[in-house]
């Protein structure tokens, strides 16, 4: 298709709306459309690069969905050191450091910029006439890895600086700190869990381990953020004063950190580290200490650096959310999917104002790589100010009382074989007993939440009651609970009862991704659910996809594609769906497009795609045929019902002669889709 000039402007007039957008969400905190609004926009601009790829320019806001995966990092040296900072651990050492620059640059007249001291990662972003060319890990402070793809998926990060006063500087190099905000760590830590994955240990090693990814499109799932506070290299621009450096990034469109102090001598700056103490608890991202620069450009390059730390700068450290305490025991509990997490019983001890009296271990590889023991002396933080974990055994302290722990081969609580598995580069120990009263009572949790049945009233210490009755066993059972059973619960009236049986019948109208969200699969959270009946629309083709078909829905990954399909190749499985829907559950069809016909020739048949077309691009192709209902496989086989075959078709279209598979060149193929 040929490219008019319309198409052309619409392609930069979406450019620009969706930077502007982005800025206002990610840096103003001021939007102005609803994230539907800018989804739309954005996948009508997707659509367009994708048939015109002259028109994706390197700070197009499509670049924030990834790209394709990288064999390695490159390494690249950065023009300024990236040094790291002397540290301050009270008052006196700040007072040390002022009279340092005091004595260095012979006057007391300084003033200071302080700010908080970030915990996540360091990066640097090279901008070439203000379009974001590089960007790459603080490494060693000389020579860092290469992660541009990875940082364009963060949307605070600009693609394009703007200034409305003045052209952006024709080179930057901007300095900045990638974190995840508390909240969303919390979020991204419960798809793991519902997806069976190993946790995160804190927001620091989440946002290292995202930028880490080979697999941008990985990171682009992740909730990462970032304040810039500093420059590297910089040509086309100068400063006076380290806050006017930061009041130009601002200006650029760079989120600058809001509780920074400007301008500022030092026993303001001494009573700012001590609010910036009492209100780390309240910030939405976690930070360790404060930043003090000295704030006159002039009077850093005379104080120059020393190897490895600049003398204008101190990092004034926080007194340690930590203390020490010993473990008594090490315990085993058991999650909705049998994965074992190991948790350490302490001797209680309170961190930051809370008792902690257990810490999570996280997995055998953990206890290991720590050589973890009952009875050691271990130091214990609140990592993230939430979680309590062990962070190091105090080995000096040992008197040959310290018992190692293995993980048990039996699941402590139904007496099942445990089984070990590989997930991301970490060992996880396994109940492969679906009837384990462990799991059935957090599936059970699961299945009733906010976000999936959503029965009110019906929370886990009533579940674990029933469960210990006998009155619940699996999902099924739930819609047959009455009034009189409930009523001669303990703790429980006729009135509660009433209350809980009317929640129980409303809740039986379930859409079919909540539905399959509820079922608890492994590797199956909210979004694949939503990807999966969007696509299948039915419950009764969901249950009858292969694992192939799985796999064809965009987003959805070969662990996933298998769990579910596995899940519903369960004869115990389909025997509980069949026992819900007879109860009187409906699960409602999700909508389906007017473009999805019954009536297309390609409806539930399985497609093949291979070679170049000319008249669209594979993505495009693919997105047509799922539309109108047929089943995208990558590999062809004898279940294969057409191969799409476009100019350089290879190996794939021998393999469909062979084994008879009708093949469609692009004119045919076009004509079918006309039918449709």
């Amino acid at each position: 298709m040929k490219m008019d000039e319309n198409i052309k402007k619409e392609a930069e007039q979406l450019q620009k709306q969706l930077t502007e957008h982005s800025y206002r969400y990610h840096v103003l905190d001021d939007p102005v459309i609803s994230d539907e609004e800018y989804d739309r926009m954005l996948k009508r601009l997707v659509d367009i690069e994708e048939e015109f790829p002259e028109l994706s320019t390197p700070d197009s806001p499509t670049k924030r969905v990834g790209a394709p995966p990288l064999s390695s990092f490159e390494q690249a040296r950065h023009a300024v050191p990236m040094l790291s900072l002397d540290n301050a651990f009270n008052d006196n050492d700040i007072r040390d450091f002022h009279t340092r620059i005091v004595k260095a640059v012979g006057t007391d007249e300084i003033l200071y910029t302080a700010e908080p001291k970030l915990d996540g990662v360091a990066v640097e972003l090279r901008y070439e006439n203000g379009v974001l060319v590089q960007a790459t890990t603080r490494g060693d402070g000389i020579t860092g890895e290469v992660i541009t793809d990875n940082i364009r998926t963060i949307g605070s990060v600009p693609l394009k600086l703007h200034d409305n006063r003045m052209n952006p500087p024709s080179l930057l190099e901007a300095r900045g700190e990638v974190i995840i905000k508390r909240a969303d760590f919390e979020r991204l830590n419960e798809e793991r869990l519902e997806r069976g994955e190993p946790l995160f240990a804190n927001p620091r090693n989440a946002a290292a381990g995202s930028l880490r990814q080979l697999d941008s499109r990985v990171t682009a799932l992740r909730p990462l953020d970032i304040f810039v506070y500093g420059t590297g290299l910089v040509q086309g621009m100068e400063f006076a004063r380290h806050s006017d450096m930061l009041a130009a990034l601002k200006d650029l469109g760079f989120p600058v950190n809001p509780h920074i102090r400007y301008s500022i001598d030092i026993d303001t700056a001494i009573r700012f580290y001590r609010e910036l103490e009492n209100l780390r608890d309240s910030l939405d991202y976690e930070i360790d200490g404060m930043v003090i620069k000295v704030d006159e450009i002039m009077f850093q390059n005379l104080l120059g650096e020393k190897i490895k730390s600049p003398r204008w700068a101190v990092a004034c450290k926080f007194p340690a959310v930590q203390k020490t305490t010993v473990i008594r025991d090490i315990i085993v509990q058991v999650g909705r999917t049998g994965v074992l997490t190991p948790v350490a019983v302490l001797e209680p001890v309170s961190i930051g104002g809370v008792t902690v009296s257990r810490a999570t271990l996280h997995n055998e590889d953990e206890i290991r790589r720590k050589d973890i023991r009952i009875n050691d002396r271990v130091l214990v933080m609140r990592a993230g100010d939430v979680i309590p974990k062990v962070v190091k055994v105090i080995e000096s302290e040992r008197n040959g009382t310290e018992i190692p722990f293995e993980m048990p081969l039996h699941c402590p609580v139904c007496g099942s074989t445990v089984e070990k598995f590989k997930q991301d580069r970490s060992s996880i120990n396994k109940c492969v007993n679906a009837s384990c009263p462990a799991q059935v009572k957090e599936r059970l949790v699961h299945f009733v939440s906010k976000k999936a049945f959503d029965i009110e009233g019906l929370g886990i210490k009533l579940i674990e009651q029933l469960v210990e009755e006998k009155l619940v066993s699996d999902f099924a059972d739930i819609f047959t609970l009455d009034r009189t059973t409930l009523a001669g619960l303990e703790r429980m009236g006729e009135k509660s009862a009433l209350n809980l049986v009317e929640a129980i019948e409303k809740s039986k109208t379930i859409s079919l991704r909540r539905f399959i969200y509820a079922l608890g699969i492994d590797h199956t959270g909210e979004n694949a659910s939503k990807l999966i009946a969007q696509r299948f629309r039915t419950l009764a083709r969901v249950m009858s996809a292969s694992a192939d078909e799985l796999e064809t829905v965009h987003g959805i990954g070969p662990e996933t594609a298998g769990a579910v399909s596995a899940f519903f190749a369960n004869s115990d499985n389909i025997d509980i769906m069949e026992r819900i829907l007879n109860a009187g559950v409906t699960v409602m069809d999700e909508a389906v497009s007017d473009a999805a016909s019954e009536n297309s020739p390609f409806a539930g048949r399985r497609v093949v795609l291979t070679g170049t077309l000319s008249s669209m691009t594979r993505q495009q192709a693919g997105r047509r045929l799922e539309e109108l209902g047929a089943l995208l496989t990558s590999s062809v086989s004898s279940k294969t019902d057409f191969l799409v075959a476009g100019d350089r078709a290879g190996s794939k279209l021998a393999k469909a002669s062979a084994l008879g598979v009708e093949v469609l060149d692009e004119k045919k193929f076009l004509e079918m889709l006309e039918q449709g």
